[in-house]
């Protein structure tokens, strides 16, 4: 059977895709790029916000096409969107066979071969999702790879369905994230990228409790030329160990993604967040002194209920005093199954959405002059991409996948270049977000 699989979303979206494909093709089905060919389509789906639903909707109702014109049988959605809204997403998509939510990834082997009635949905708890089992699973990218520590979250940020979609914070055992991460540099990984809802909090559900920097020690010593990359930590728990193992290993980059949502104290004790402008601070001074050429980055949410003018302009002027390396701005985005549904002072989209430009417009320019301190600089860059008139694309230590700027490589007649190997090159040119350098 040929199937064809549609991943929206997250990089931990990403993950489960791969998964269920190398279950797939364990179960001797064979993968196709085109839905046009498939005999089975998967959607896997998120609904972390309004607009990733309406995508996910789109996606389902643009592939369900191929049950009229082509030769797909079966059309499984999975993921975020049916463990979101359940029976509502059922009756309002007939054209879907099977539908699993986040906690029955391992029954997509049967609802492809149709050993499922039509319009089943599949719901067990999140909390039962079982992180203990080894997962061996082949990246859309062979270079690159996210390696998902934990499931699920533990807190409460009351914009947040997270906790609801994956049920409490389940981090993997770290001898089953090893074996996992030795199966993914042999398959030719040069990056591996540590992904979770809260990476920082690794280990602390866990008996005897583990943690994020010795698990960070080991992956360091499997080889010291694979890049350690960590996303998506919390203030709150980013301890001075993690800081250390930073700093103390050179396949780690000096990097960090540590999203606060916002500098405001009013605006984050509404959001359930326990911190406040001084202890962010704090810990970026603390990071950029002890870890020297860290390239950080963040995310803030605004237009969150109750924010006020005087609420915005203090984030405004946290962002123009960190200076972050890279910023991603949302705007807040309502529903009625989130707590924060029920606050008062919602803010117009239209208004949110001016204060998610304005932000944007100052950190372009922050962007523009940080990346100068790396003209004349030889980068070492990961290559991902031949590009038109002889260029590639690349990222060196500084720049995350996907969300971050590029390096763009101009080749010399001495290096040779192709996607997954590692060159040196020399910074050339900065643009507001991107760089350019010539390989040596």
């Amino acid at each position: 059977m040929l199937i064809y699989l549609e991943s929206l979303g997250c990089a931990r979206n990403q993950v489960d895709s791969e998964t269920m494909l190398a279950q797939l093709r364990s179960a001797g089905m064979q993968t196709t790029d085109d839905p046009a060919q498939a005999e089975a389509i998967v959607v896997n789906t998120c609904s972390f916000i309004e607009a990733a639903a309406d995508e996910s909707i789109d996606a389902i109702l643009n592939l369900a096409r191929h049950k009229k014109e082509g030769r797909c049988r079966r059309l499984i959605v999975t993921g975020c969107l049916p463990e979101r809204y359940r029976q509502e997403i059922v009756d309002s998509l007939p054209e879907v066979d099977v539908f699993l939510g986040t906690g029955a990834y391992d029954r997509v082997v049967a609802a492809v071969r149709g050993g499922m009635a039509a319009g089943a949905c599949l719901l067990p708890d999140p909390d039962a999702i079982d992180t203990l089992r080894p997962v061996s699973r082949r990246p859309l990218t062979a270079h690159t790879a996210y390696l998902k520590i934990a499931e699920g979250c533990s807190r409460h940020c009351t914009y947040c369905i997270i906790p609801k979609l994956r049920g409490r914070q389940k981090s993997r055992p770290k001898e089953t994230i090893l074996a996992e991460a030795r199966e993914l540099i042999g398959g030719g990984a040069r990056e591996l990228t540590l992904v979770a809802q809260e990476t920082t909090a690794y280990g602390r559900d866990q008996t005897p409790p583990g943690n994020l920097a010795d698990l960070l020690r080991a992956l360091a010593g499997l080889d010291s030329q694979v890049w350690l990359r960590v996303m998506y930590g919390h203030p709150e728990s980013l301890g001075p160990d993690v800081i250390q193992a930073l700093a103390a290993h050179a396949n780690i980059c000096p990097y960090l993604d540590l999203p606060i949502q916002h500098a405001s104290e009013s605006v984050l004790r509404r959001m359930g967040r326990r911190y406040n402008e001084q202890t962010l601070l704090r810990i970026f001074e603390d990071l950029r002194a002890k870890v020297p050429g860290i390239a950080l980055r963040t995310t803030v949410l605004v237009g969150f209920p109750g924010e006020s003018e005087a609420d915005f302009a203090q984030l405004k002027a946290f962002i123009a005093k960190v200076r972050f390396d890279h910023l991603g701005v949302f705007a807040y985005s309502d529903a009625e199954d989130l707590p924060s549904h029920g606050l008062t002072g919602h803010v117009p989209a239209k208004r949110a959405q001016a204060r998610v430009d304005e932000l944007m417009a100052v950190q372009r320019d922050i962007s523009a002059e940080n990346l100068t301190r790396y003209l004349g600089r030889t980068l070492e860059v990961l290559v991902e991409e031949r590009q038109e008139d002889d260029f590639w694309m690349g990222r060196s230590i500084y720049q995350g996948p996907e969300v971050d700027g590029v390096t763009f490589i101009r080749p010399s007649t001495q290096a040779a270049l192709a996607v997954g190997a590692k060159v040196r090159a020399r910074v050339v040119e900065c643009m507001d977000y991107d760089l350019i350098a010539e390989a040596l």
